[in-house]
């Protein structure tokens, strides 16, 4: 004769898997904020250390030089070509420096709150995915330090000054955008030899995996596809990447998903009530 279970059993067993959904759902949203707010300013710090502040321009020339020398050798180094083509396009150029300067932050904080709040399942899994990734990048940086093309024709500090040889026009310094890599206070806070990888290639192409199985419309979904690309004509018009840099974002995204699936082999213990959201 078989035994039914008892109620307290079914109420263990309902009460554990509604735990275990909760846990999956995120942290309060002022704990998210801090935990992403503390990751990006440990990241920054990191990134900055292994950067123009530690490392020689020669040294992230030699690097720049390797990188146009591949692209020669397999004929894709056209970023010179591009840039030269719509340089003229004062208008053009202004929207996507714009568009490098907020697009990178705008779209990937608006992605994140998204999921945070209309899909909350969803959310812990990319939140890793986005983090690990980034945290990746710190490899490239530190190991490979790379001088973009805006600096090889650039007389400053950490410019190469070869603007015979690498007439790239600084685009957000020259025409103007919202900011510039060149005033004082950028110089000192950001890591100008921070090209490989291209975040901004990471960010975008982790924004349309994560958005595009959730959107419904046919018009935002065709948007989120194409935001990669957009991303990747406006880090080579503005003179912030060559194209390799885009790949190596990929190579970036690509850790980050394994990293992802790693974890997801592990069954976590809940949070404690306090940190968990309320859903």
């Amino acid at each position: 004769m078989t035994r039914k279970p008892s109620n307290e059993s079914n109420w263990h067993k309902t009460s554990t898997l509604k735990g275990s959904q909760k846990a999956k759902t995120g942290m309060r949203w002022w704990l998210e904020i801090a935990l992403v707010f503390f990751f990006y300013l440990i990241y920054s710090f990191a990134r900055n250390q292994f950067g123009s502040a530690s490392v020689s321009p020669e040294k992230a020339l030699d690097n720049a030089e390797k990188i146009i020398d591949l692209e020669k050798s397999i004929g894709t180094f056209k970023e010179l070509q591009i840039q030269d083509y719509f340089i003229d396009w004062r208008w053009f150029i202004q929207f996507w420096n714009v568009f490098y300067g907020t697009f990178h932050f705008g779209v990937t904080i608006f992605a994140l709150v998204w999921l945070y709040i209309k899909f909350p399942k969803r959310y812990p899994t990319q939140r890793f995915f986005l983090l690990s990734s980034t945290g990746t990048a710190l490899i490239g940086f530190s190991l490979f330090p790379l001088m973009p093309p805006r600096l090889l024709s650039n007389c400053g500090e950490f410019g190469a000054c070869l603007t015979n040889k690498y007439p790239f026009v600084d685009t957000l310094s020259e025409i103007g955008g919202l900011w510039s890599f060149d005033s004082g206070t950028m110089q000192k806070v950001s890591n100008q030899f921070a090209a490989m990888p291209s975040l901004h290639f990471a960010w975008s192409l982790w924004c349309a995996i994560a958005l595009y199985p959730i959107l419904k419309n046919q018009t935002a979904k065709f948007l989120i596809c194409i935001y990669p690309i957009a991303t990747t004509f406006s880090v080579i018009v503005t003179g912030n990447h060559y194209w390799i840099d885009v790949i190596g974002g990929v190579i970036c995204l690509m850790c980050g998903f394994y990293a992802m699936k790693f974890m997801n082999f592990f069954q976590l213990p809940p949070l404690p009530a306090f940190f968990r959201r309320k859903t």
